[in-house]
């Protein structure tokens, strides 16, 4: 039986927004010098209290509600590398063990700069100096057209045999599409072989690499098994604080080469703004998103601070590292309908939660005009919206609905993610929902 969604609402004729003003007491408090933790086995991780940072119980309490109503098993919110909260679900616990997904990869892009500072490798040299020749189905030239930094940036060009591809490491998941550098495209294989690249140019495997150069200096913990790495949730909080420090921990430079860091944490390229070496970007004009084609306008989390940058697994695994608030925050979960990912949706509805943490941030009752343009959102069967028309489009931009009326039925459309444009005589308004 389907799940319902725990998230869909309907806006009343006056509602509360909590949403005014942005971690005021965050930007406005001086920074602090970073704190970083003992070895998992020998201390205690320091705390620091909500009432430091003036945030409001009662919105960390929805907070918490709304995490274990969307399936979450661990939370983890650090402030100058101190824990402000750390939630664990149902039977999860602070020694359990879950996967990071395809957030994990934001570790592989630090141990290629490790690896490069090491002169192990060139990030601007063919992945086949590494991989040898016949790592794909591709002739030997259009394999050494691609660069490993081509990897680091979903620009390799290449294309596999469908959607099983997923964790494919051999030849024939590797056939030409495009030339390196012309498309964008999230696929994952060719992530993987980024893991092969480290390992050859190394002479070890993936893990021990990993371990010695990373995971051990930092007290981390974790291994990668076919691809993913897997470990408990203050591992990957461990490397959100080694992040937020510029890849230094406690006086030891992990990540040495900052010209490599700050390029790994900006835009690559010019195809996804939003993207860097296997990082996700906010504060940018417009992204891509996996799987979709089409550039969508506007930063992946307009409620979320624009210096924010993030590693996203599937099932909404999450590493936000904030820069501009001395901030990490982890989510380890299920997806959080219970079923299908919500893409980006999700990160937006659990930013609008952490924002609204400061007592100061305004809390105003509002009138209709200050709804979302459209909701429920996910959405199972009827869309409301608040303009006099609404327009439905495919992710493409094909239009799969259209109607002059409060609201829409798209009961019969394929789960996905759609672009909806919420039309008055004067304005238009574009959101994006997810459809059950």
């Amino acid at each position: 039986m389907k799940r319902t969604s725990p998230i869909q609402s309907t806006p009343s004729r006056k509602r509360v927004v909590a949403l005014l003003i942005t971690l005021v007491v965050s930007v406005s408090s001086p920074a602090q010098e970073l704190y970083f933790p003992p070895a998992q086995s020998t201390g205690v991780w320091e705390t620091r209290s909500p009432q430091d940072l003036n945030w409001c119980q009662d919105r960390l309490d929805s907070l918490q509600e709304f995490l274990r109503r969307t399936y979450t098993k661990a939370f983890i919110i650090l402030k100058d590398g101190r824990i402000v909260r750390e939630w664990y679900f149902d039977a999860f616990q602070r020694d359990s063990v879950w996967y990071w997904a395809s957030a994990g990869k934001t570790v592989t892009a630090a141990l290629v700069g490790i690896a490069q500072d090491q002169k192990l490798l060139d990030i601007n040299a063919p992945s086949s100096r590494y991989l040898g020749n016949g790592w794909s189905m591709m002739t030997n030239a259009q394999e050494d057209a691609i660069t490993v930094r081509h990897h680091l940036t979903m620009t390799t060009g290449v294309e596999g045999r469908g959607p099983d591809d997923t964790d494919c490491r051999t030849p024939d998941c590797f056939t030409y599409r495009a030339s390196p550098g012309t498309i964008w495209d999230y696929y994952n294989p060719a992530y993987l072989k980024l893991q092969d690249i480290v390992a050859a140019a190394s002479k070890m495997n993936f893990t021990s690499y990993y371990t010695q150069n990373l995971a051990r200096r930092i007290g981390m913990g974790g291994v990668f098994i076919n691809g993913v790495l897997w470990s408990v949730p203050r591992s990957m909080a461990r490397f959100g604080l080694l992040l937020l420090a510029r890849g230094v921990w406690n006086g030891d430079t992990v990540i040495r080469d900052q010209s490599y860091f700050t390029d790994m944490v900006s835009t690559s390229q010019n195809l996804n703004p939003s993207y860097g070496y296997l990082f996700w970007l906010n504060g940018k004009d417009r992204m891509m998103l996996p799987g979709i084609e089409a550039s969508l306008p506007g930063p992946l989390i307009p409620q979320a601070p624009s210096d924010l940058y993030m590693g996203l697994g599937m099932n909404d695994q999450k590493l936000y590292v904030i820069p501009s608030q001395n901030m990490v925050i982890i989510r380890m979960g299920n997806p959080p309908t219970g079923s299908e990912p919500m893409q980006i949706v999700y990160d937006r509805q659990m930013w609008e939660l952490i924002s609204a943490l400061p007592c100061a941030t305004s809390v105003t009752e509002t009138d209709e005009a200050d709804t979302p343009a459209t909701w429920p959102n996910p959405v199972i069967d009827v869309l409301h919206h608040r303009g006099t028309s609404v327009v439905v489009r495919t992710i493409d931009g094909r239009v799969v609905r259209s109607e002059t009326a409060p609201s829409v039925d798209i009961s019969n459309l394929p789960g996905g993610v759609y672009m909806v444009e919420s039309s008055t005589a004067t304005t238009t308004s574009r959101s994006l929902i997810v459809k059950q």
